[in-house]
């Protein structure tokens, strides 16, 4: 499907200029609030975890050691957060107690935390602004080259964050990471990947665009928070066995990982996470492979592009496999998660930037 070309509209642009970089500007103000929420939030007790690791032996002590987390108020005494007990999934030995959360279980840090995810919205509302201005400036899909990529990808991340929030998930502990990352993408964007708002090569005039590029874009940023949650888990793993042996960890080690969910909530969150995206995944190759075949006569070449994102897949596919597999749980199956989510990078950054081939043809 072809279209006639449209002159950008420079005031369209500008404003979409404007919005992103206000959009890093309240995400900036979300970093520093999450930071207060983190800082603010009560000094935890390795008692907790320690408690239900060594306490009685029995999944009654663990669950004993996960009392509802309160905080004091003039008007008496209000329930913040209530632990869940969990089986620890790598192993399937340990039931522990998940963290009270960033905010530690102090009515200061949850409110930091509260205004954390309220400028967290701010800025996604901010930023999806810019990106709308950004595809009526030129009246097509806001994702035809790396930069409207990048912007499109961490507004789609932070909306699935927020997602996540409004269905009651215990997620708050992705923002830190999500704001500073975002920020980071944000500032490659603007800096190194700028794109005057234009015309795109024929090539890319055609349904598939909005269909293959916007399901890649989704797909990416629900890997990145799954990639975010298995790293976590392999922190709080390592904690807790550190704690199993007796150790006694250093003390901001504690007050960070004694907040998250227990290594075995972080490892079924990112599993499944990653397994729920996964089918979506296998679709934006398959609309990938359609529309080479519409675009330049053949459905596979071997593009760099078509590769990494067919080796992606493959590493997704085995880290499910394995996940799924009792001799590939826990830390294997985790260190492969993260390596299927650097191939995803790499497909990005690496392949877009540093080979050619067909999918350069857009620039960056």
């Amino acid at each position: 499907m072809t279209q006639l070309a449209v002159a950008a509209n420079e005031n369209l642009a500008h404003i979409s200029n404007v919005l992103v970089y206000s959009s890093m500007a309240v995400y900036t103000l979300a970093f520093f609030a999450h930071i207060a929420e983190w800082v603010f939030g009560s000094r935890s007790k390795v008692g907790r975890t320690a408690a239900a690791l060594t306490g009685a032996g029995s999944r009654t002590a663990g669950a004993a050691a996960a009392p509802a987390v309160t905080v004091r108020t003039k008007g008496g005494t209000a329930v913040l957060d209530k632990p869940k007990v969990v089986t620890r999934a790598a192993a399937g030995s340990r039931d522990l107690p998940d963290g009270p959360g960033a905010a530690g279980g102090t009515e200061k840090g949850d409110l930091y935390g509260r205004i954390a995810v309220s400028l967290t919205t701010l800025g996604f509302l901010i930023a999806a602004a810019g990106v709308v201005s950004r595809a009526l400036s030129v009246e097509r899909a806001p994702w035809g080259n790396m930069y409207e990529f990048s912007i499109t990808f961490s507004t789609v991340a932070v909306g699935a964050y927020l997602v996540l929030l409004a269905l009651k998930k215990n997620v708050r502990w992705i923002g830190l990471v999500l704001v500073t990352t975002v920020l980071l993408d944000l500032g490659i964007a603007t800096t190194w990947l700028y794109t005057d708002s234009d015309q795109l090569v024929p090539a890319l005039h055609s349904y598939w665009l909005y269909i293959h590029v916007s399901t890649a874009i989704i797909c990416g940023a629900v890997f990145y928070i799954g990639a975010v949650g298995t790293l976590l888990y392999l922190f709080r793993d390592s904690y807790e066995a550190k704690l199993e042996r007796g150790e006694q960890p250093g003390r901001f080690a504690t007050s960070v990982l004694e907040r998250l969910p227990a290594a075995g909530s972080l490892d079924k969150f990112s599993y499944r996470i990653n397994a729920a995206v996964f089918p979506l995944w296998t679709f934006t190759i398959i609309a990938g492979a359609i529309w080479a075949g519409d675009a330049w006569g053949r459905y596979w070449g071997w593009d760099p592009k078509e590769v990494w994102s067919f080796v992606t897949w493959v590493a997704y596919a085995c880290y499910l496999h394995a996940r799924a597999t009792a001799g590939w749980k826990g830390r294997k199956a985790a260190y492969l998660a993260l390596f299927a989510f650097a191939c995803w990078i790499w497909n990005y950054y690496g392949v877009n930037i540093l080979l050619s081939g067909k999918h350069s043809y857009a620039g960056v």
